[in-house]
């Protein structure tokens, strides 16, 4: 029985994150013209460091062909720069540039200012309960994403 309340809890706190994941899409965003996926795409690759295309696909559920699409924009501004593997020409491996980690820290700004603005009105007690709650999720987030690698 503890197993699928287990699986339950996950799947509730699931829907309640894409809840307020959808809240935070309908925030306005406005950065150099770029579009949120565009961003999404620069956010990912300044935080978790240089990827191939074909990891950034199957972690953002979009198709390589599609994401080439995104890149060549991004790649033709000077944000993103691509580079074909040496051992293995059939990866492309993408960073962002110096200005391309600029416009990054900018939209996580204004998403770290969209989640403040989602929570305000919670109290400081129920922050402080949220934020040990959030700490312990993730050490354990983090324990599961390492034995599962």
């Amino acid at each position: 029985m503890p197993r699928k309340e287990f699986v339950r809890l996950i799947e509730e706190n699931i829907m309640i994150f894409h809840k307020l994941g959808d809240r935070l899409k309908a925030e306005p965003v406005n950065i150099s013209g770029y579009s949120r996926q565009q961003l999404a795409m620069l956010i990912g690759l300044e935080v978790g460091g240089r990827a191939r295309l074909k990891d950034i696909a199957r972690r953002e559920f979009v198709t390589a062909p599609n994401l080439c699409g995104i890149f060549r924009k991004l790649e033709q501004d000077g944000v993103v720069e691509r580079m074909t593997d040496e051992n293995d020409r059939r990866n492309t491996w993408y960073s962002v540039t110096p200005r391309g980690a600029e416009i990054a820290q900018q939209a996580l700004e204004i998403f770290r200012e969209a989640i403040e603005r989602l929570f305000v009105g919670m109290s400081k007690e129920d922050e402080a309960k949220f934020i040990e709650t959030l700490k312990t999720m993730n050490d354990l987030l983090n324990k599961v994403e390492i034995n599962n690698v």
